[in-house]
């Protein structure tokens, strides 16, 4: 592994699904050795989230691919005595522990924060947890879609009146809060520089949904009106709304400039004798009659192909985004250029893509990633270098305390 920022520091990666491990996996983007610790048989459930109904359908475990990268499994029972000895010992070694686990789940299998820092008392122990480490739904199961998008009010501005669906994309609560718990992890490990010891760090879906979504909620703490929910034909502003190109791309204008957008966007459609209708030429007109702006608009973009207007939008200043496929997206020269998408050597498919942690620091290149481990791929390695001996492993094998894969 290339020296990087984190070299020398040791994770042990003991949650499931995203938050969590995904924190492990920025980690491991800058030189951290991250250890996975899975449960045998099957190890993480996320490694089959990839196929579940409803998933985009593939052979490939994308899921798997995207955060197991870099790391290495140790599969480990810890249900059983002799699993909960081998995580101690490999704690001692550790810097940083991550866990999602609940608090009678850590206590029962002895991995919550006074054990651990009891064995290992510069250990930086990262929480997290659905909805908080206090209150009355502090044990309640959390996933993205509950306790960020639903509980943070988020999915309920969302959605248009037309469209109520209670899906949002895998994951995307998940790895912001991820950001959150590297982000206190860090701030731990500095402090531990200063101060000489280990602490307890700890963030929640519902915290950083609440951060997500807060300038609303701030909005609410001091009693403002929200305007009632509207559909694309009736926003309060129809410069910021999506609209369709005569190819069928589409896109959303973002013009807030109550002044000059308006203009900007006739000269673009070729009707500038609308800049100054009284129907239109002030914000508040716009939005009185927005339903008629919007099928203005639809008429003349359907007009030209989205490459056309682009580089019309571009000399006229008008602020505008795509809104592509997910084809397109995987494919955007943009990110690639940004280092967005970064190179990984797949043994079925060879070099592919896959996206990177959206942190960079100057003059600092981020590890190469690697494939994502098989259930146990490195147990024997690391039990090894805990002190266990050949006999010791295999009566561990024997008894379902780990998996070694050969």
């Amino acid at each position: 592994m290339e020296n990087n920022i984190l070299s020398g520091l040791r994770v042990i990666d003991c949650g499931t699904y995203i938050a969590g491990p995904a924190a492990a996996t920025i980690m491991s983007d800058f030189g951290a050795e991250v250890i996975k610790i899975e449960r045998p048989p099957h190890g993480d459930p996320y490694r089959y989230l990839s196929f579940l109904k409803g998933m985009p359908v593939s052979e490939h475990n994308y899921c798997w691919l995207l955060d197991g990268r870099n790391k290495k499994s140790l599969a480990l029972d810890l249900g059983i005595e002799a699993g909960r000895e081998a995580l101690h010992r490999l704690a001692a070694t550790a810097d940083v522990f991550i866990t999602n686990y609940s608090p009678e789940i850590a206590e029962r299998f002895q991995v919550s924060y006074e054990a651990l820092s009891a064995i290992n008392p510069r250990l930086i122990y990262a929480h997290v947890t659905g909805y908080g480490e206090e209150g009355e739904d502090t044990n309640k199961p959390g996933y993205d879609t509950t306790a960020y998008w639903a509980r943070s009010g988020l999915t309920g501005i969302i959605y248009d009146l037309e469209v109520q669906t209670g899906a949002t994309p895998c994951g995307t609560g998940d790895h912001p809060v991820s950001l959150a718990l590297f982000g206190s992890i860090m701030l731990a490990l500095y402090q531990r520089q200063v101060a000489g010891r280990g602490s307890k760090v700890s963030t929640s879906l519902m915290a950083t949904g609440a951060w997500s979504n807060s300038c609303q909620i701030q909005a609410a703490q001091v009693g403002a009106e929200f305007p009632q929910r509207r559909n694309r034909f009736t926003p309060l502003n129809p410069l910021v709304n999506q609209y369709q190109t005569g190819d069928g791309e589409r896109f959303i204008f973002c013009c807030l400039d109550p002044v000059n957008d308006w203009g900007r966007i006739c000269r673009v459609i070729g009707r500038p004798e609308l800049i100054d209708d009284p129907r239109f030429s002030t914000v508040h007109a716009r939005s009185d009659n927005a339903a008629e702006v919007v099928t203005l608009l639809d008429d003349a973009l359907a007009g030209k192909n989205m490459s056309e207007w682009a580089v019309l939008f571009h000399e006229q200043g008008v602020i505008w985004g795509p809104i592509p496929t997910m084809d397109h997206v995987a494919k955007d020269n943009q990110m690639k250029a940004n280092g967005v998408y970064v190179e990984l050597d797949h043994p079925e498919l060879g070099k592919i893509e896959t996206v990177s942690s959206p942190l960079n620091v100057q003059g600092v290149t981020k590890q190469t990633p690697a494939m994502a481990p098989e259930i146990g791929e490195h147990s024997h390695e690391i039990l090894s270098s805990l002190g266990y001996d050949e006999v010791e492993i295999e009566r561990m094998k024997k008894r379902g305390v780990t998996i070694v894969k050969s």
